[in-house]
């Protein structure tokens, strides 16, 4: 099984896209709150390599970006590919 993380807030439309493009693919995640603890902020900082919008999401530990992103790799198939290295 693939091990998803979704850095995300309460109030954030592509968080909501994201969470609902892994929900129509069968997929599971683990959300992690950054609007609620300031630790995991710092932690998507240096996991991102300084991105600070959300939704900032890693499969397997892989960056893969935003919703915008993990759209584009959907649709390109890189997704499918990702998933299938689990960790």
């Amino acid at each position: 099984m693939s091990k998803i993380e979704v850095y995300s807030t309460a109030v954030c439309p592509y968080c909501v896209a994201a969470k609902n493009l892994l929900k129509s693919r069968g997929l599971e995640w683990t959300e992690v709150r950054v609007d609620t603890d300031p630790a995991q902020r710092e932690m998507m900082l240096v996991r991102s390599g300084g991105a600070r919008t959300v939704p900032q999401i890693f499969i397997n530990d892989q960056h893969v970006g935003g919703f915008q992103e993990l759209a584009a790799a959907d649709h390109s198939g890189r997704l499918k590919q990702l998933l299938e290295h689990s960790a």
